[in-house]
């Protein structure tokens, strides 16, 4: 494509006719009026072809999958035995997670190595499918791709189950990976002003961490979930996970 760019800056000049160009080549060259047409017309589709080449050779940058810096993150507190203190927002309810019901193709951008100041990323495609269970109480989602770093060509897929308790109002989000098989600890947390923030304490490399789901639904049809983690008890982060959803319909 950047040839052909190339090949229309050269060339776009050559399609005018002299009158457009600046100067007359042959003072006694007479365009009839279907000539003169024909030339415009050409010159009009040239130049649409070329602004067609540079726009899909990036002369527009997709946008990057990056943290929201205006979102804040919720201070973490504790009890005396270390655990995490979570408390649900005021309009935490059982129907938070109905934006992600149906089908979904996903852009990810994901943190080569984590907690080893990696400033490298890969992007990939998958795709989710998210239905309600439990009477409506709860949701399950499958996401599905063949191209998961380090695992490309194999087909990787995650379930998701996301249990709301109508006694303390919070989500329990548990996944599971096929590569793995067993259940990570929940993130725990709820959703305000249409932004969910999910934690839970687990370990990474043999070190204790603090793991963060953040789910921005403020665009329910584009919404972007997120993951983080902490090795400071919530004193600094790293986002290490970006995925945008865009519904199949």
């Amino acid at each position: 494509m950047m040839k052909f760019r190339n090949i229309c800056a050269e060339n776009e000049k050559k399609h005018w006719p002299s009158e457009i160009r600046g100067y007359r080549s042959d003072e006694s060259y007479q365009l009839s009026p279907l000539n003169s047409f024909m030339k415009y017309l050409t010159t009009i589709l040239f130049l649409i072809l070329c602004t067609i080449g540079v726009s899909r050779t990036g002369g527009a940058q997709n946008t990057v999958l990056t943290a929201d810096e205006t979102l804040a993150i919720p201070k973490l507190t504790f009890d005396p035995n270390g655990e995490l203190k979570i408390t649900a927002s005021a309009t935490s309810s059982h129907g938070d997670f109905d934006f992600l019901v149906g089908k979904w193709k996903m852009h990810n951008r994901r943190l080569n190595k984590r907690l080893e100041n990696c400033k490298d990323w890969t992007e990939f495609e998958s795709s989710d499918e998210n239905h309600k269970i439990l009477s409506g109480t709860a949701d399950i989602d499958t996401y599905s791709t063949t191209e998961m770093p380090g695992q490309e060509g194999k087909r990787f897929e995650g379930l998701t189950l996301r249990l709301f308790n109508p006694k303390t109002r919070l989500w329990s989000l548990y996944w599971v990976a096929s590569n793995v098989g067993v259940l990570d600890p929940p993130v725990v947390g709820s959703f305000e002003n249409n932004v969910g923030h999910f934690f839970a304490k687990d370990t990474f490399n043999g070190k204790p961490i603090i793991m963060m789901f953040r789910w921005d639904a403020r665009d329910k049809e584009h919404p972007i979930w997120s993951q983080a983690f902490s090795p400071d008890q919530g004193k600094t982060w790293e986002w290490n996970w970006y995925n945008v959803s865009e519904r199949i319909k």
